[in-house]
């Protein structure tokens, strides 16, 4: 089959022929229909780096075509979408309810000294992140994988899994945003966008978006966005102050660097929260004070995933899509063909660009 393998730090995506596997276990083997370009896939291909040779693409919609002996919840022909979490089903945080923290996420994987999923010219070739939807089919193991209804258009569908997650998952799980409350979203990126339809579904009351470019800010507009403040030109803490009179109750940080989240730290009123999501530069963090947080009970929480069930939140924001509750639509910017990821990842650089999906895996 083809994929795009990446062979090391800074050498792009490169077609080739490669092997997969028969499934084994709990593994399932998919037809890939559609595959997002993530910056996380980026990254890992040009400064974070690990294991190489590599299939990267963790945005991954496709269609059953086999299974292993021990698969259960899937079956040949089912729609179904991928996501990077990774989780065992037994342990303590799992049985909690917080399989995306789980405690064994390598369960997913087959153990050392079993024969790899994929191969190239006889040699292993590594899984990004369990999934690797940079190719025409994908070996997964089913823990991975949910099913959606088969009228799910395959290209927003494999959004769902990653970008979808995180963006609503943070408004609706981790911040668990209530009718009226007041919402800012800090980066009016893909996922950024995601987290506004997540604060429209939540009822909150206001929705406030910053970002440096007018285009982002006036597609966050047409995703929902009650007010718009560019960060550029004016002080954004300013801008919520006077629109909020109090202060936000949730921000939301999708850009991740030191400047915007001590910001982002202003913003909040009284009893507010601030959640981590993006992670812009390498020393991404924030200088606390204490005693600020303590008076005004404020909290800062990391966001992990949108801190997403993702048998449960997949099929329903599927569903919401379906129902016309949920813009999905409008974050595909441009679908392209496997051989075309660099050209790709370049054409995110251009602010009028949300989300690049490959649908031509010819």
């Amino acid at each position: 089959m083809k994929a795009s393998v990446t062979k090391g730090l800074g050498q792009g995506f490169v077609l080739e022929e490669i092997d997969l596997a028969d499934p084994t276990g709990h593994e399932v083997r998919i037809e890939v229909k559609a595959s997002g370009l993530c910056h996380s896939d980026l990254s890992v291909a040009t400064f974070i780096g690990g294991e190489f040779p590599v299939v990267l693409g963790h945005e991954v919609a496709g269609l059953v075509t086999a299974v292993g002996p021990q698969v259960t919840q899937v079956k040949v022909g089912d729609h179904v979408v991928g996501s990077l979490i990774q989780y065992c089903g037994a342990c303590v945080n799992c049985l909690a309810g917080r399989s995306y923290i789980c405690l064994h996420p390598s369960a997913t994987e087959r153990a050392a000294g079993e024969p790899s999923r994929l191969s190239w010219n006889g040699a292993p070739v590594a899984q990004g992140m369990g999934l690797a939807g940079f190719a025409q089919e994908a070996l997964i193991h089913e823990n991975q994988l949910a099913v959606v209804p088969d009228e799910m258009p395959w290209a927003p569908a494999a959004l769902i899994g990653c970008g979808v997650l995180t963006g609503a998952g943070a408004v609706l799980n981790s911040a668990n945003v209530r009718q009226g409350d007041t919402v800012v979203v800090i980066g009016a990126g893909g996922v950024g966008l995601n987290a506004i339809s997540g604060a429209r579904l939540a009822g909150a009351g206001r929705i406030i978006v910053t970002d440096i470019e007018d285009v982002k800010l006036d597609r966050a507009k047409a995703f929902g966005a009650t007010d718009v403040v560019n960060s550029r030109t004016t002080d954004p803490v300013e801008a919520v102050r006077d629109l909020t009179g109090a202060g936000a109750d949730h921000v939301f940080d999708f850009v991740g660097v030191r400047p915007v989240t001590a910001q982002a730290m202003q913003m909040l009123g009284k009893g507010g929260g601030l959640y981590l999501i993006g992670v812009g530069a390498m020393d991404a963090g924030l200088e606390l004070s204490a005693l600020v947080a303590l008076s005004n009970s404020q909290k800062v929480q990391g966001v992990y995933m949108g801190s997403s069930e993702l048998k449960r939140d997949i099929p329903l924001y599927a569903a919401m899509y379906i129902q016309g509750r949920m813009n999905l639509d409008d974050l595909i910017t441009k679908q392209i063909g496997l051989a075309d990821i660099n050209a790709g990842y370049d054409s995110l650089k251009d602010p009028t660009t949300a989300r690049v999906v490959i649908t031509d895996l010819s």
